[in-house]
């Protein structure tokens, strides 16, 4: 095989795996938490859809369990459930692109 042929050969080899790198960016909507809320409930709403944004970033599918700040929130053992339940709620309006207001 000459040298032109194995080169035509390899770039139609590689091409679909080049041009898969140029999709573009999934935008990421921030909702801000809905009216309400505990001061700790809006602190955990804007970490889990922080936490959310950087997962779309990086590419990774949604899981809240992989962040620490949900296993072990940052707020007093009695309030554990609270953050947990609003860091759930911004994460997944974050990753679902959600501007409602729906908690």
């Amino acid at each position: 095989m000459t040298k032109l042929k194995q080169f035509t050969v390899m770039s139609a080899l590689f091409l679909p795996l080049a041009v898969a790198g140029c999709s573009h960016p999934r935008p990421v909507v921030y909702a801000p938490p809905p009216p309400g809320l505990s001061e700790l409930a809006q602190r955990g709403y804007y970490d889990g859809s922080l936490a959310a944004r950087n997962d779309i970033r990086n590419g990774f599918a949604p899981d809240v369990q992989r962040h620490p700040k949900f296993r072990n929130p940052p707020a007093p053992p009695q309030a554990f459930e609270e953050y947990r339940h609003a860091f759930r709620a911004g994460y997944e309006q974050t990753f679902r692109g959600d501007t409602g207001r729906g908690y």
